[in-house]
């Protein structure tokens, strides 16, 4: 079901706006998400993302893999910010179609690549920034594919962490050779930034 949301400010750099909003932001850089039911970025995973991306240099010209991608926000802001290109890979057709949407909405679709599957689904390696907004869970499940998709000295963002397991997962992509470099508590989740040695 699609809801209409008011445009809003995460963050220091970034300003969402709904798709069809005349008003355009003079100092910040606007994401424009269509309203619907994978959110537009009021979730606090959502928003720590963001504020973590606009913090890295290493976002520049990076190769961006995007694990369950949904409305393709994370991707579209580090587009945004000087990345190169990236991968949105999303299990469910209707986040993989929410997510092409707006990348055209943002004019970044010649720099997406759209994957509607799962890790295994990607033949490409040695992506520069990994971003992963998804369960705990999961994270540990992909722990090794995901790691070995990145380059040494690449950045992996992930969320969706629930506190009772920031301390296992910390500890599983620590193992994998990720050195940790923040640990971001959230009021339920958390957001954990790893860099690959």
């Amino acid at each position: 079901m699609s809801r209409i949301f008011n445009p809003f400010d995460i963050g220091r750099r970034f300003r969402i706006l709904p798709a069809g909003c005349s008003i355009s932001s003079i100092d910040r850089t606007d994401l424009i998400m269509a309203a619907g039911a994978f959110g537009s970025g009021e979730h606090e995973t959502t928003a720590s993302c963001l504020e973590m991306l606009e913090t890295m240099p290493e976002v520049w010209d990076a190769r961006v893999l995007d694990l369950g991608s949904g409305t393709g926000i994370l991707s579209i802001a580090a587009l945004k910010l000087g990345a190169k290109n990236a991968h949105c890979v999303d299990i469910d057709p209707l986040a993989v179609e929410s997510c092409r949407q707006n990348c055209e909405l943002n004019g970044v679709e010649d720099q997406v690549t759209h994957v509607c599957g799962t890790l295994q689904d990607v033949r490409e390696t040695e992506f520069e920034l990994i971003l992963a907004n998804i369960y705990g869970d999961i994270l540990m499940g992909v722990a090794d594919d995901l790691v070995a998709k990145a380059k040494a000295g690449a950045h992996l963002i992930l969320s969706g962490v629930l506190w009772e397991v920031n301390f296992d997962v910390r500890q599983r992509y620590e193992r994998l050779g990720c050195e940790l470099v923040k640990n971001h508590l959230l009021e339920e989740f958390s957001t954990i930034v790893f860099k690959k040695r």
